[in-house]
């Protein structure tokens, strides 16, 4: 290459310089559906459907910062999966790409029953 020559490098992947340092690339859009995607890898290990399809997750709401909050019941207060079912729920949002932080909080109001469950859930748990 002569000394001449220059390289065009596209400007997605170079880092953009200000006076104050380096501006980083805009955080990504976290959409609903990615959400509740990852919830949806989610299973109670008493029950063979995840617990979106099961209708424990009663609100979802993605701060413009990347904080997700997610609201989410039990089927019973007495639920043997009371503590590991919420941190495996902020694990899987927090997974998701530009999720900056994650709040889950479990709510007994309205109680869960089975009129959440989702048709597919049903079919599965043959529930009619």
């Amino acid at each position: 290459m002569s000394e001449d020559a220059t390289v065009n490098t596209p400007a997605e992947t170079r880092a953009a310089w200000t006076p104050e340092g380096e501006v980083k690339p805009p955080v990504p859009k976290i959409t609903d559906d990615a959400v509740i995607g990852a919830i949806s890898t989610v299973y109670d290990p008493e029950i063979p459907v995840d617990i979106y399809q099961l209708g424990l997750i009663y609100a979802i709401e993605i701060a413009d910062d990347g904080v997700v909050k997610v609201e989410m019941t039990l089927t019973t207060p007495a639920c043997p999966s009371a503590q590991e079912l919420p941190a495996q729920v902020e694990e899987a949002v927090r997974a998701v790409d530009g999720v900056s932080d994650v709040h889950v909080e479990v709510v007994w109001d309205p109680p869960w029953d089975q009129s959440r469950m989702s048709e597919d859930a049903r079919l599965a748990l043959n529930m009619y």
